[in-house]
């Protein structure tokens, strides 16, 4: 499944640029703070109990097949992605990974794992935006889909006054992710062919974060984010 998505993809890509070369094609970047947390499906014995302060920066290309409307693909960074899960009962997750001195296994009741991920990441949608007034644009971005390839994981514990952190988790997250989105905000136009970006998104991945999440629990951990968009396009 992951290689005929990945698959897909390519072919996706390679289809948007050999359209850009018969449309308008604009290319930017973008430096995106971003807000993540993470929660689960089917368990309420494991709840969110954190936030992580993130950054998204990437390129991004919009080839407009009309005036106001365009197809969105990109390729960026989404650095530490994530969030904290608070497990209330005992658990004995992160099996695979090598746990510092001291961390007793299973982990107590009341065990907060944090999760920081980083993703490379292949965004697709389309954009829509409305006629200038003055300097300005709206827009709007829906649907954006979002393949990810996990390129760092690193995890923390704690609980009964014990913490430890940057402890390499990459065996318990899934290496590939898909996300759904949508946004909107503004253009500044600077210049003739210059402006810059502003504008709010949501993002979430509704694949399956981890692996072996949970032994014997029918359970799926999701990222969900809130994105600061912040770039320039030219």
């Amino acid at each position: 499944m992951k290689k005929i998505v990945a698959i897909a993809a390519f072919l996706m890509l390679l289809q948007g640029l050999a359209f850009s070369q018969a449309s308008d094609l604009r290319l930017g970047f973008q430096v995106s703070p971003a807000f993540s947390s993470m929660g689960t499906t089917d368990d309420n014995q494991i709840n969110s109990n954190g936030t992580n302060l993130g950054l998204k920066l990437g390129m991004r290309g919009e080839i407009y097949f009309r005036e106001n409307y365009a197809f969105l693909i990109g390729l960026g960074f989404f650095f530490n992605s994530g969030g904290t899960l608070r497990h209330e009962n005992v658990s004995d997750t992160w099996q695979k990974s090598e746990l510092p001195g001291g961390v007793l296994r299973p982990f107590p009741g009341g065990t907060d794992l944090k999760y920081n991920l980083q993703y490379v990441e292949i965004p697709f949608g389309l954009k829509f935006r409305t006629k200038e007034f003055g300097y300005l644009r709206y827009f709007a971005e829906v649907p954006v889909i979002t393949l990810g390839f996990k390129s760092q994981a690193r995890g923390t514990i704690e609980y009964s006054g014990l913490k430890k952190d940057k402890i390499d988790i990459k065996k318990e997250v899934n290496g590939l992710s898909l996300s759904w989105g949508l946004g909107g905000g503004v253009e500044y136009s600077v210049s003739e062919s210059t402006a810059i970006i502003g504008g709010l998104g949501f993002q979430r991945i509704f694949t399956d974060v981890t692996k072996d999440y949970e032994p014997d629990v029918d359970s799926k951990a999701y990222i969900s984010a809130i994105i600061l968009h912040l770039g320039v396009m030219f």
